[in-house]
This record gives C-alpha cells, structure tokens and sequence, in this order.
C-alpha cells in the first residue's frame, strides 16, 4: 500500500490561541481532539482588517470566545463552510449573527434520507449539523470573496459529503481543503451521502490546481501537495484493488474484508474503514465488476461477488 507523506503531528496545541501561519492566514484550533477529529478543529482567518473566516468550528464556548478575542477589531466579511459536519459549520450561526457577514458554502446537506439508510446509525465522525443552510450557495468556480486584498474562489470537491468546497486564496495560492484532504489521515467517505466516485474524480482535480500549499481543517499545512496528493490518490486507487481482489477471492462482507485490509489498524477505527470499504463497493458495483447477492443495493449488511 502507497505511504503517504503526513506532516510532522501537532505535538504541542494551545486551544484558542490565535496563531500566525502566513502573512495573510490565522489559525484558531477548537478544543473538540478525537479519534476523527485529530487534535481538533482548525477555523482559519484570511487578511486583516476585513477578514474571511472559513469553518468557524463546532458549538463549544471556549472555541467562540477564542473566536470572539481574535476577531475583535476586525470586520468579518464573509463566513466560508467546507462542508455541515458538526465540527465545521455549528459556529457560522453565532458569527454571522454577531458580525452581519454571510456564510457561504455549497448548500446544506445532501438529500439524503438518513431515516431510510439502515446504517445510519453507524457513527464514523462527528454528527452532521442538519441546521445549517448557507445565506450565500456557491458553485465551483464562483469568486465568493473578492476585497481587493483578499480574492477566494470556490473550488467543487463532494466526495466526503456531497456538499463538500475548498477554497482558494489567490493571494497566496493556497487552498482551504477542509476535510477533503487532511494533514493527518485519510477521509472517511460514508455512503449514502459520501461517494467513492465522486470523491476520487475531485481528488484529482485538486492534484490538476498546482496550489503552492493546502490549508486542511485537521492537522498540519501541506507545503508540498504534489507529492502528498499523487499518494493520496494512489492509496485510494490501490485500496479499491485490494477490495476488489478480496471479492473475487470469496470475501463476500463488508466486515470480513475490513478485518484482512484493516488488520493493522486500532479496531476502534474498524466502523469507519467498514464505511470507506463499502463506499469502494459500491462504486464497483456501479462499475458493472462486482454485484450484491439477491440484487440489492449495497449496505454494510449485503453480500458481494463478482459480477
């Protein structure tokens, strides 16, 4: 299996303590650290004066008056969400209603009857914020943020969520990759809402950017994507591989091939690896190469054989 070059790991994080990375970016990291999450939640704030700030992060007092005391003096004006993870997008409703800034981002969350989804109840990350709905829908392309000293235009990536954006920061040419690319592990892709395919084809159109770093929610600045994503992406490539060759090789569950790709790998971050698992299936289900037996859709439950 390709290694990818993570970053150093954040050893030493002051919770709340505004931290300057670049000339025109600040860091605030939440105090919400799990085994999902990382040493928890980057909110990063872009230029000084009239600022952006992108994933204000999750519900927690500490984290908005950390927010509060580095923003004081500045004008915020425009609230950027990646994606309505629970430890993203919470905070962008008190922030927008103390600042009058927007919150922009796709949309809210995908379409998605969680009732129906009978894994719903697996638990891989953080709780999706059902609540939030952006004042502004961007679309990839579209320039959301555009000061004169500051110009940030959205980038399309679903995959992780299908509502997922990265931002771009002209100035810099550094992109906000939110959880579309850590700095510390992969990203669990989940179905219903998450999508193998999807997640894959906006992978590659982030490695096609040539950005000069990426910006990730979780963990540390990638100040060399070219590399870092060609692993990446080749981990992806070559972990729908091994699943395929497990089915073919009899292993028909979802549970029995995370236990043989996963055996290394601390058990209780096996639900998670069983969702990317069944993400890979189901885009090879779509691919025509692997079926379900009795012809149902793919579930955590079902089982696989070659098509």
């Amino acid at each position: 299996m390709t290694q990818i070059p993570f970053v150093a790991p954040l050893d030493s994080v002051h919770y709340g303590r505004v931290e300057q990375m670049t000339p025109m970016v600040r860091r605030v990291i939440a105090n919400n650290p799990s085994k999902y999450s990382y040493r928890g939640t980057g909110t990063y704030i872009v230029g000084h004066g009239d600022v952006v700030v992108v994933d204000p992060g999750p519900a927690l007092d500490e984290h908005r008056d950390a927010l509060a005391a580095a923003l004081r003096g500045e004008r915020v004006v425009a609230i950027l969400v990646t994606h309505c993870h629970a430890d993203h997008s919470p905070l962008s409703a008190w922030l927008a209603n103390d600042s009058g800034a927007p919150t922009i981002a796709f949309g809210p969350h995908g379409a998605v009857d969680l009732e129906a989804d009978e894994d719903s109840d697996v638990k891989v990350e953080e709780a999706i914020d059902l609540a939030f709905a952006p004042q502004i829908t961007a679309s990839d392309g579209d320039v959301v943020v555009s000061t004169g000293a500051v110009t940030v235009r959205a980038v399309s990536t679903p995959g992780h969520t299908s509502n997922h954006l990265c931002f771009a920061l002209e100035q810099e040419a550094a992109l906000f990759t939110g959880d579309h690319v850590m700095g510390w592990s992969t990203t669990v892709v989940s179905p219903p809402d998450g999508d193998m395919r999807a997640y894959i084809d906006s992978l590659r159109k982030v490695a096609g950017r040539h950005d000069a770093i990426l910006w990730p929610t979780h963990g540390n600045p990638i100040e060399d994507p070219a590399p870092f994503l060609a692993a990446y992406l080749a981990h992806r490539v070559e972990r729908e591989e091994q699943v395929l060759a497990k089915v073919r090789g009899g292993v028909g569950s979802v549970d029995a091939i995370v236990k043989v790709l996963y055996a290394d790998v601390r058990e209780e971050l096996h639900k998670a690896a069983g969702r990317s698992v069944l993400a890979h299936l189901a885009k090879l289900v779509d691919d025509g190469v692997v079926a379900v037996g009795d012809g149902a859709p793919p579930s955590l439950k079902a089982s696989f054989h070659p098509a």
